[in-house]
């Protein structure tokens, strides 16, 4: 079950033009009203139908976001989370009388699940242990009283699962990690069958017919070729996969477990990976496959569930509909609906009915007429290779206008940009700002042969990408060369700080948000639990010995005298993945250099900035500096 739960929803607006619009200026929006938290968010049905649950800040506890619940028939709700510090992560139902939720502490990303019953009593950690990361096997939907879980309290390297009573926190071992096991699966009965080990080069599905067998190895493939489980097949004999296994594009099949091979071809697409399944538990039967291109898409196998969506599609016209939830019985559901330029709306569907009922819009208070559009786009990288992104422009641009643009590389790097509300992005087009995304090479989604493409090339070909997207810009006449900047997070940091770097005269200045300065200081600071991919990183970045040479000429740290242009740096103090170090080593080689480089530290952060105030404070920072600086 993924407990992180996406919050997209939808608002719609008026269709005239203010009087600002009229005369071609920008509606002034306060910056507090793209990164506040939403009003109300995360809404869940319980088991029972009975009870209808959800996330909003708690004013008393500095704006945090905590987890209500109410009764259907009644406008009472009861806070039952407390949360002063930092903003829960997500929650799911456990029972009809109990919730779990999940939190760290200031974003070390060391994840603890928590559960509390829906009155707020009996509010305790059930993984109560220093220095550990839990993980969600299993909910074990049918049992009331258990859940299956992950813990590398044992060895911080890898994790073993065990049975955990909600109630009261008491654990059972049920499966010893050997040191190589990555993930693991269970059937629908809840018995962990699947395991999948890693060696940072060759994968491995492990499999055994009941919880009493020792796993057995059954398939094994070098990392580049994907063979990943979704869920048993509904009499617990088969699984289905998304592989890419002889192939460019990850493609749905069936998996037989005894020969360890791909059977019955689901669903594939020419142009990209397919990684979802959707299946119906009530009726035992496989509704739907969803994939993406530009946008989201969807083929249905299942008339029900084809005709579900046309109806809801039909019922909030003009909007992308997705189904977050669906009880048990497939009568009730949660809908959320979004756009481009719409945070979005929860919505309550009675399927035997047909009523559908607003819960809450996300952020009420940004008009959709004041959003700007998100557009597909794609362009020729210099190899020849085509890069797909979008090009978000301000609502009040011109056609032939010349325009400040902030290009926006995205972390990762293997994942990749969506389309739809971005409230960063919507906060500097606001401003005045062309934003351009692109999915470089690398980026997942695209098949095999685009992701292999990105190996070795960090500052490199993957660069280029970005640099040849920001070259198109400029030869579209949309970009005024004289007043571009680069700005990312995690891998899109290090990509801006390989810009100014390495494209010194292409950028006005950059903004590095936790990112890597030196790949040799990178590599030697990963989190234990990332050990078992090591050799995979070493062959997909570099190795610090092998490729020395290599990871030299692309750590920006190493050629601090290229770069020119001025650089805003903000740092979370408890981030495992890039460490503060990886900052405060550039930023003092940049402040010896001359260059001006604002730096900001937040001492109860991680990975990226979570707290409220602390966005507030860091786009604040850099809307200053780039007006700075680009205008």
């Amino acid at each position: 079950m993924n407990i992180f739960l996406v919050i997209i929803l939808l608002i719609t607006g008026g269709c005239f033009l203010d009087k600002n619009m009229q005369n071609n200026e920008l509606p002034i929006i306060p910056l507090e009203n793209f990164f506040k938290n939403p009003e109300k968010s995360s809404f869940q049905i319980s088991p029972n139908g009975q009870f209808i649950s959800y996330m909003k800040p708690w004013e008393e506890g500095n704006r945090r976001m905590n987890v209500y619940v109410k009764p259907f028939d009644s406008e009472k709700e009861i806070r039952i989370t407390n949360a002063k510090k930092r903003s829960l992560y997500g929650y799911f139902w456990l029972n009809n009388n109990r919730i779990a939720y999940v939190q760290d502490k200031g974003g070390d990303e060391n994840i603890h699940i928590y559960a509390v019953d829906i009155d707020g009593s009996n509010d305790i950690d059930l993984t109560p242990f220093e220095n550990i990361q839990a993980r969600i096997t299993d909910d074990l939907e049918e049992d009331e009283n258990f859940i299956l879980i992950e813990l590398n309290k044992n060895n911080p390297q890898v994790h073993d699962v065990y049975r955990l009573n909600v109630n009261n926190g008491d654990l059972e071992l049920i499966a010893k990690n050997p040191g190589n096991i990555s993930g693991w699966m269970t059937d629908n009965d809840g018995k962990l069958r699947i395991a999948l080990t890693s060696d940072g080069v060759n994968s491995s599905i492990l499999y055994r017919d009941n919880e009493k067998d020792d796993f057995q190895e059954i398939l094994t493939t070098n990392f580049k070729e994907s063979v990943s489980p979704l869920f048993f097949t509904f009499d617990n004999n088969e699984i289905y996969v998304s592989s890419n296994r002889h192939r460019d594009k990850s493609s749905i099949y069936k998996f037989d477990l005894q020969k360890g091979i791909e059977t019955d071809l689901i669903f594939e697409h020419p142009d990209v990976d397919v990684y979802s399944l959707m299946r119906s538990k009530k009726r035992k039967l496989i509704t739907g496959v969803s994939f993406y291109t530009d946008k989201q898409n969807y083929k249905f196998y299942d008339s029900w569930r084809r005709d579900l969506q046309l109806s809801l599609e039909n019922k909030i016209p003009g909007v992308e509909v997705r189904l977050s939830s669906l009880s048990k019985d497939e009568t009730k559901a949660i809908i959320v609906a979004f756009s481009d330029r719409s945070r979005g709306t929860y919505y309550y569907y009675d399927i035997q009915k047909d009523e559908l009922t607003m819960l809450a819009e996300l952020s009420p208070w940004l008009k959709t007429d004041d959003m700007a559009k998100m557009s597909p786009i794609k362009y020729e990288s210099r190899d020849g290779l085509i890069i797909h992104g979008y090009l978000t422009l301000p609502i009040n641009y011109n056609k032939g206008d010349r325009i400040p643009v902030v290009v926006n590389p995205h972390g990762g790097p293997w994942v990749r940009d969506y389309w739809g509300f971005n409230s960063e992005i919507q906060f500097l087009a606001n401003k005045g700002y062309a934003v351009f995304q692109m999915n470089y090479r690398g980026s997942t989604g695209y098949g095999r042969s685009f992701w292999e493409k990105s190996f070795k090339q960090w500052g490199k070909d993957m660069q280029n990408d970005i640099t040849d997207g920001v070259n198109w810009l400029i030869d579209e006449g949309i970009a005024d060369p004289d007043k571009i900047a680069i700005y990312g997070a995690s891998y899109g940091g290090y990509a801006t700080l390989a810009g100014l770097t390495f494209t010194p005269d292409l950028y006005a200045c950059g903004v590095d948000y936790v990112g890597v300065s030196s790949l040799f200081t990178f590599m030697e600071s990963m989190p234990p639990y990332w050990e078992l991919y090591r050799s995979m990183m070493y062959e997909m970045v570099g190795h610090p010995d092998n490729d020395k040479e290599l990871l030299a000429s692309a750590s920006p740290l190493l050629h601090i005298d290229k770069i020119k242009a001025p650089l805003f740096i903000a740092q979370g103090a408890n981030d495992p993945r890039v460490k503060k170090s990886e900052s405060d080593q550039i930023v003092e080689a940049l402040k010896q250099k001359g260059i001006d480089v604002p730096y900001m530290v937040k001492d109860d952060e991680g990975h990226g900035f979570y707290n409220e105030e602390n966005q507030f404070d860091f786009y604040r920072a850099m809307d200053d500096f780039l007006k700075k600086y680009l205008k």
